[in-house]
């Protein structure tokens, strides 16, 4: 069975690396325009100066040793009928699709945004928002995610509480205000966990502002704009408008958002194709779309190379992915909270908030420790 895997991101390399282990009998190529893995949570880290680019970063090499093959080159076309995919390095055909290329940041949706606000969703952008930090006298620091769908619902919150307790422990007078177009933070997780990130956001003193999505950004001005007015700003950092990657959006996949139905549980797409991570939508009980993260990237891509491998084996694909999810929410100060519950659940989803504490921050280190190494 020829199994081909698009994206080189936590759900890419998840699925490659378990298909590896469980069947020889099935050849992997894994697809990035990039072979390179960046570990994403790190970011946050990063723009604070605990973490450096090197840090955060393993080549893809080692996959090749255990025997996947790696194609560096961009996905242009999926044709599902034909079992190709063209890139810019040639076709490629296959038995079995995977598609885990993530989704893509679109600040140019946005008049103005592009240019005039800092973000952390690359490891480049970390670099360049960390520098401006390090020059930063003080002011308004605005925090704005622009819109919704987004990978990671914690983020934006978590930069809030570590750019607040960067500047206080570096004595720079500053405000810290978060604007959201989400209702509430971690929508999906539940009325109760907005509440409490949203307490511990007002006994830090950061403001928090929902219900807003981003219009435009005046740059001459250093103004956001939204709809019921407009918010000055020293320092912008902002969670751009995400969509699914231009190959996936005008193919027979895509669906109507751009992002790719697959069914919950195996993340089947269709015949011959399945999708995993921020690429898929997949809708829960209570209407509201699973949220885009890394931790369940990882769990479906398991249980899609668990099937694949029994497929090949001709044994029953039984596999099956069940919702289950954590996060950690970094507050600064050696401190994070924990969040985890079953997505899944119904008529809502059952998510638990641990308060901050130094063993969960720890235990975020332990597991950015134990990830990286699955690419020495």
């Amino acid at each position: 069975m020829k199994v081909v895997i698009v994206g080189g991101g936590v759900g890419g390399l998840a699925c490659a690396q378990h298909l590896t282990r469980r069947d020889a009998a099935v050849s992997v190529t894994l697809v990035d325009q990039r072979l390179r893995h960046d570990f994403a949570p790190s970011f946050l880290w990063q723009i604070i100066g605990s973490r450096t680019p090197a840090q955060v970063s393993r080549p893809l090499s080692s996959l090749g040793r255990a025997g996947v093959r790696l194609v560096e080159a961009e996905v242009t076309r999926i044709d599902p009928e034909v079992a190709t995919l063209s890139t810019t390095g040639g076709e490629i055909a296959f038995d079995e699709l995977v598609l885990a290329p993530g989704a893509s940041l679109a600040p140019e949706t946005i008049p103005g945004l592009d240019g005039a606000a800092h973000g952390f969703y690359t490891r480049e952008d970390a670099e360049r928002l960390r520098e401006t930090l390090a020059g930063f006298r003080g002011g308004r620091v605005l925090v704005v995610v622009a819109a919704m769908p987004f990978k990671c619902p914690a983020a934006p919150y978590e930069a809030a509480f570590l750019v607040d307790d960067l500047l206080r422990r570096r004595g720079i007078s500053a405000r810290v205000d978060v604007v959201t177009a989400e209702p509430q933070p971690l929508p999906v997780a539940g009325a109760a966990i907005g509440a409490q990130v949203a307490a511990m956001l007002e006994r830090r003193a950061i403001g928090f502002s929902p219900g807003r999505a981003l219009q435009s950004v005046d740059a001459d001005l250093s103004e956001a704009q939204f709809e019921d007015g407009s918010e000055p700003y020293d320092l912008l950092i902002a969670i751009p408008p995400h969509r699914a990657p231009a190959f996936i959006a005008d193919s027979p996949l895509g669906g109507p958002q751009g992002w790719i139905p697959v069914d919950a549980p195996t993340l089947r797409a269709r015949e011959g194709v399945h999708a995993i991570g921020d690429v898929t939508t997949i809708t829960l009980a209570n209407s509201k779309p699973l949220p885009k993260a890394g931790v369940f990237a990882h769990g479906q891509a398991e249980v899609v190379a668990d099937n694949l491998a029994a497929m090949a084996a001709g044994r029953t694909a039984s596999a099956r992915f069940d919702g289950h999810g954590a996060c950690f929410l970094e507050t600064g100060g050696g401190r994070a909270g924990y969040a985890s519950g079953d997505f899944y659940a119904e008529p809502d989803p059952t998510v638990r908030m641990r308060s901050p504490a130094r063993r969960w921050h720890w235990g975020k280190v332990i597991f950015e420790r134990r990830w990286l190494a699955r690419l020495r």
